[in-house]
């Protein structure tokens, strides 16, 4: 059972339809105990940073968080609370990556960046199989700076990790659940990861 976290962000429906499209039942939920049943945990892609965490908090979220060895995957704001700091509301974050969430700076380029984006420089289980210069569908103003647990990077306007890892934390700026088959597999492989030790 895989373990969308309720953090009351609103629409996950697309994220569910690709759950199940993987061969995998699915749960809503905020309930530590149906978090502790799952075998992986979603934080789903909708929201501003402070309200998202603020959320974590009251619910008690972020002390499971901070010692499950479940995988965890974090799509855009998802990930993006799970950074240090977020300039969104200038927002204290969880701080499984180091990295922090910076504004996109627009320049010649459409800000917030809406659409289809190549990913680059890819690392890691969460991209086998995926084809270096893979096009994702991106919605957002905000991005993690390049760091350490950058697994790829995307340009637009500037550079900034697409995806982070570090232990059993995923995350992915992009929409996995709205980018066709490459999403796709990179859900399944995300659902193949086992728990660390």
């Amino acid at each position: 059972m895989i373990a969308i976290l309720d953090y009351g962000a609103g629409n996950v429906f697309s994220l569910g339809n690709a759950i199940e499209r993987s061969g995998k039942s699915f749960v809503v939920t905020d309930n530590i105990d149906d978090l502790k049943a799952a075998s992986h945990i979603v934080l789903p892609g909708v929201g501003d940073a402070s309200r998202v965490i603020s959320q974590m908090e009251r619910r008690g979220l972020l002390n499971f968080l901070a010692t499950t060895k479940k995988p965890v995957l974090g799509i855009c704001i998802g990930m993006q609370v799970l950074c240090s700091f977020s300039e969104e509301g200038d927002t204290l974050c969880a701080g499984v990556f180091a990295e922090r969430v910076l504004k996109l700076r627009g320049g010649d380029v459409k800000i917030p960046h809406m659409g289809w984006n190549q990913v680059n420089d890819l690392k890691g289980p969460l991209f086998k199989g995926i084809e270096n210069g893979e096009w994702f569908y991106f919605v957002h103003s905000y991005a993690p700076s390049p760091g350490p647990a950058t697994i790829s990077k995307t340009t637009h306007g500037q550079l900034f990790s697409s995806a982070l890892n570090i232990r059993n934390f995923y995350g992915t700026q992009f929409h996995p659940e709205k980018s066709g088959i490459a999403g796709e597999k990179l859900l399944r492989n995300f659902f193949e990861l086992k728990e660390i030790d």
